[in-house]
């Protein structure tokens, strides 16, 4: 079944506003059909973004959400919010957020059910750090992750997985082609069996370890792998262009 690859940059903690505006200005110019293109630049930024994104082709996408709808939450940004502002997909258990700051399954869950909840899409990360690969745990970790969703989510179009293996990330070990799509072939059966194989068949999975202009093809070009999380390589706008065109 065809998917429309989608390739979104995952801007984390990283530029000032005006640079920001200029990146985001330069990623929207190559933002044309045949693959859906997105940036999640840091909170304090996404409505400046939004602004100078206007009319394109690009879709805006934010880092994290709490689960709450408005409260006394001091810090934290609810779906509502970032819906208000133009922002179409957000970001769930990233390992960052896992591994960095603990979050715990429970809350991982409690979020990506309120972006989706919401009516945005919910682009939820999934992946074994080095320790659980090398102990051949990777398949478990990943079920474990995968089930902090739930079938109620059944509009396969507003969810995305996204595959990062934790000991790829500047790490200096990359995984092969192969290593990718062995779990990314592994996510889908396991989404066919907790869902059904169409909703499966329509889920788009990306790959989220260090993908770069260097490597985005081979990964692109398995049967599985349907775009790419990008983190370091999506802030020069011509080289996260670069792995966008390799997955049309």
């Amino acid at each position: 079944m065809s998917r429309i690859p989608f390739v979104a940059g995952n801007w984390k903690m990283n530029t000032a506003k005006a640079g920001a505006i200029e990146l985001a200005k330069a990623v929207a110019k190559g933002a044309t059909d045949g693959v859906q293109i997105g940036i999640a630049p840091p909170f304090v930024y996404l409505d400046a973004v939004a602004q100078a994104i206007a009319g394109s082709k690009l879709l805006l996408g934010a880092q994290d959400a709490y689960f709450e709808k408005s409260g006394a939450f001091t810090g934290e940004i609810s779906v509502e919010m970032l819906k208000d502002i133009g922002v179409t997909f957000v970001l769930a258990g990233h390992s960052e957020r896992r591994h960095v700051l603990g979050e715990n399954s429970a809350l991982v869950a409690k979020k990506a059910q309120a972006i989706y909840a919401g009516g945005l899409t919910v682009v939820h990360c999934v992946g074994e750090k080095i320790e659980q690969r090398d102990s051949g745990q990777t398949f478990d970790v990943v079920q474990r992750q995968l089930e902090e969703l739930t079938p109620a989510m059944q509009d396969p179009s507003r969810v995305v997985i996204a595959y990062e293996p934790v000991w790829a990330i500047g790490t200096g070990r990359n995984a092969t082609d192969g290593q990718a799509q062995e779990v990314h072939a592994y996510i889908r059966k396991s989404i066919a069996a907790r869902w059904n194989k169409d909703f499966a068949d329509r889920v788009r999975i990306q790959y989220g370890g260090s993908m770069k202009p260097e490597n985005a093809g081979g990964l692109l070009a398995q049967p599985d792998i349907d775009g790419g999380l990008i983190g370091g390589a999506s802030l020069k706008a011509d080289g996260f262009l670069a792995i966008a065109a390799a997955a049309r």
